[in-house]
């Protein structure tokens, strides 16, 4: 203290640079005479994935000592179980739907193998420089790598022990995302026979007979990059149609799509029991038209099945945190509940990304994990992400861009009177002389008499690409004149947004 005190009398000196990165300090415990060892840092960011990383570079950007704690892999569930692996898998299948219209373009390709191992093997080593990556980056910005599990310990300022040692910072941020749901055996007889989106990329083989689970962007994703490269598929979803909080154009059509390429869709359908036998897993599904009360539920099984996977949603990482000694609030299935500068209802905790709960995508914690930064480190008090207008994509078959509201959502928030639709569905140039069609939706969502742009929704070939300079224009105010009065690219998919009538 007497050194900090002496560096506060000199003008050109601060007690930042001063003091090394990191501290260790010495305190006494009330329950124990002896002298604990705690690392003090600026900024101790629990989460290696991708807005605790995010959160940490930019806080040593801006010269706070930092700290990363990581269980697993760096990189989170994006980089290992996410969207890099998942993007790889898509492109495979996309490889694959290609290959079923090289005749018509002139191209005679003969027999044609795919291996799974090959690819398999590429990815896994592709995911594996990319931990590398993430480990050089944090090394070079002088950020310290801790790697376990981080508890909250009981000491009167946050601190958190790892493998025995204690950690603590003034500022502290839980990044620990989330992981898939699983259901119990006393839920589902013999669920656990089956896997989540993580298991899927521990495959050695692909599955000859694949039974997908759940009518969400996963299960649609998982589904058709299994059908696409060779298993026969089955998906089951609870309801008609999948990706029922999209606009309603978007989960009609996909629901049709993914029938059209050749999933087997039960409808109206739930999961009984899982048994295995010596040729695979029996699955018994429940169906039942809600419509139709009087009538009973069919009974059925799919028999042989190789690979059962439950896509039925995501669970926060919260529960190992021991975060109810720090007072920090959850809702009830966990989710840490933050404010709009991602505080927690605890002084100096904060969170980002899926633990939070709100808009799972990766480039929303990323955005969260950097304005935080900013915050808490360069005096940007005002420093927070606009959680309105977040563009997201499915990797379905052809894939789907989405941004802002919903035709159903701007009815309810501004009445029908104020919401003008525009909409157009056209066979892209592509498939003009294929055998194999796909087509192409679109969907322009305005309110108001400017006929602002409040959402935007397509699906079809090319739309993963399409929607980010879209959404740019959308983000800024854009109208339906302004799209209108856009020169048009020819011939492309995307021109049908400025030419819409």
């Amino acid at each position: 203290m007497l050194f900090i005190r002496i560096c506060r009398l000199l003008p050109n000196v601060s007690v930042s640079q001063a003091l090394p990165r990191h501290a260790l300090i010495r305190r006494s415990m009330a329950s124990d005479p002896a002298a604990t060892d705690t690392t003090r840092f600026d900024f101790l960011v629990i989460g290696g994935g991708s807005g605790g990383l995010a959160g940490a570079r930019r806080a040593s950007e801006l010269g706070a000592a930092t700290a990363v704690i990581e269980s697993h892999k760096l990189g989170g569930t994006c980089v290992n179980v996410g969207c890099v692996p998942k993007k790889v898998m898509w492109n495979a299948a996309v490889h694959a739907e290609y290959l079923h219209d090289h005749s018509d373009y002139g191209f005679d390709v003969g027999n044609v193998r795919f291996s799974w191992e090959t690819l398999k093997a590429k990815r896994d080593a592709y995911i594996g420089h990319l931990n590398r990556i993430y480990r050089n980056n944090l090394d070079k910005a002088k950020i310290q790598t801790i790697q376990g599990h981080a508890r909250f310990t009981s000491d009167p300022e946050p601190t958190v022990e790892v493998n025995g040692k204690k950690y603590t910072a003034p500022h502290i941020l839980i990044a620990t995302g989330g992981q898939p749901s699983v259901l119990r055996d006393d839920e589902v007889p013999g669920a656990s026979l089956g896997i989540t989106s993580d298991g899927f990329f521990e495959l050695e083989t692909l599955p000859k007979r694949s039974v997908i689970v759940g009518a969400g962007y996963i299960a649609v994703e998982m589904a058709g990059i299994l059908s696409t490269l060779g298993s026969k598929t089955s998906l089951v979803i609870r309801q008609t149609t999948v990706l029922r909080n999209f606009d309603s154009l978007i989960s009609t059509n996909c629901t049709k799509e993914l029938q059209n390429s050749g999933v087997d869709l039960w409808k109206n359908s739930q999961v009984k029991s899982v048994r295995k036998t010596d040729k695979g897993l029996e699955v018994t599904i429940a169906t039942k038209d809600p419509e139709k009360k009087n009538e009973e539920e069919k009974i059925r099984t799919i028999q042989e099945v190789d690979c059962l996977l439950w896509a039925i949603g995501r669970q926060p990482n919260s529960a190992g945190l021991n975060i109810g000694e720090m007072t920090v609030d959850t809702d009830e299935r966990g989710h840490i509940i933050v404010d709009e500068f991602q505080n927690t209802s605890r002084a100096g905790i904060y969170a980002v990304g899926d633990v939070c709960g709100k808009a799972l995508l990766t480039p929303v914690a990323i955005a969260a994990g950097r304005k935080l930064a900013h915050r808490l480190f360069e005096g940007k008090k005002d420093s927070k992400l606009d959680y309105s207008t977040i563009p997201t994509v499915v990797f379905s078959h052809p894939p789907i861009g989405t941004v802002g509201l919903t035709e159903e959502e701007a009815i309810r928030s501004r009445g029908k009177e104020n919401v003008k639709i525009y909409k157009t569905s056209f066979t892209p140039m592509y498939h003009a002389i294929t055998s194999r069609k796909s087509q192409c939706i679109m969907k322009l969502v305005c309110v108001g008499k400017e006929e602002k742009v409040v959402g935007l929704h397509m699906q079809g070939l090319g739309c993963d690409e399409m929607l980010q300079g879209f959404t740019v224009a959308i983000k800024m105010g854009a109208t339906k004149a302004d799209f209108d009065k856009t020169i048009a690219i020819h011939p492309t998919s995307s021109e049908e947004f400025v030419t819409m009538r």
